[in-house]
């Protein structure tokens, strides 16, 4: 089987071309997912997959299993689904099984209970900095929770008309920069074990769906005997607590295009308030930490750049 997979990886690298592209073709297995392929995502597809071919052959040389995870990560909104969609298309098409996952099955929360976690952690922690600040006071007090209820305590603009209120979104900060992409936040745990079920054989894998209600929580058991590929999409999947990943891609993107791509989806009540601006901006930061160990990171404009010259591009927009 492995001296299979070399020959089809070796052939595809001689003479792989771009295969005419369906009008529609599966996508990962988020439930909901709506994924328009657009030009921008074959492009970068189609950059990514002949790299991808090179660095498994070099990946296989030398290893009694033939399975390859693979990692696309990336903040929302850059092309992750899209992407990945054509990836596994690319793979079939040199006859090599491939099946995408989508890591946003695996936070320990559904979306609506995460966000509400994430803003319970910002404003208490928000809090007992004003506390250890010797700031609180009943004045104080009233004032926060009027802010609060008009969803603006996260608002950097009115920081700067009460002071103290830098104090409460420092914490918060804080505090919310410990949470987002950790375990508490994230089943990494999980992800990890399905990585190693898969390169350790396993014909079958239970895999979690995650819809957006307490009762949209399931598991499927997929084949994947016949898959040599199993392509990671996620925020995260670049994390540093995942294990078993073998080529990780990074897209990169700005707050910008995150922000407008949740509100773009509109699924959320607060996509367009202070806090989640905070969220993205954090968000970002932790990816940033995570560029240095993609084998491939693509830009925006859909050009591979080294790692170096990613970290110009962040100066530059900084």
């Amino acid at each position: 089987m492995k001296n299979e997979m070399l020959e089809k990886l070796r052939q595809a690298v001689a003479h792989w071309t771009v295969p005419e592209i369906p009008e529609e073709i599966s996508l990962g297995d988020m439930p909901g997912d709506k994924v328009n392929i657009v030009d921008g995502h074959i492009k970068k597809a189609n950059l990514i997959f002949p790299e991808l071919l090179k660095l498994m052959e070099a990946n296989l040389e030398g290893r009694r299993n033939e399975k390859t995870v693979i990692a696309i990560g990336g903040g929302s909104g850059v092309g992750k689904s899209g992407i990945a969609a054509l990836l596994t298309y690319y793979f079939k098409q040199i006859g090599i099984g491939s099946y995408t996952m989508s890591g946003d099955n695996y936070p320990h929360r559904i979306p609506a209970q995460n966000d509400a976690e994430r803003l319970r952690i910002f404003r208490i922690h928000g809090i007992r900095g004003l506390i250890s600040g010797h700031l609180y006071s009943e004045e104080i007090k009233e004032k926060l929770c009027r802010i609060q209820k008009e969803e603006k305590d996260a608002c950097p603009q009115l920081a700067i008309e009460e002071p103290w209120l830098e104090v409460y979104q420092r914490a918060g900060r804080n505090a919310l920069f410990s949470y987002l992409g950790s375990n508490q936040e994230q089943n990494f745990d999980e992800v990890s074990d399905i990585l190693s079920q898969f390169k350790n054989g396993a014909d079958q894998l239970w895999l979690k769906r995650m819809g957006r209600e307490e009762t949209s929580i399931w598991y499927e058991r997929m084949d994947v005997s016949k898959n040599g590929v199993l392509l990671l999409e996620w925020t995260h999947a670049l994390n540093r607590c995942i294990k078993g990943v073998d080529i990780p891609v990074f897209l990169n993107s700005t707050p910008e295009e995150t922000r407008e791509y949740r509100l773009r989806r509109n699924r959320d009540r607060n996509a367009d308030t202070p806090f989640i601006s905070m969220v993205i901006e954090i968000e970002q930061k932790l990816l940033e930490g995570q560029a240095d160990q993609a084998k491939l990171i693509i830009s925006k404009a859909g050009e591979r750049i080294s790692y170096e010259e990613y970290r110009r591009l962040l100066g530059e927009s900084g």
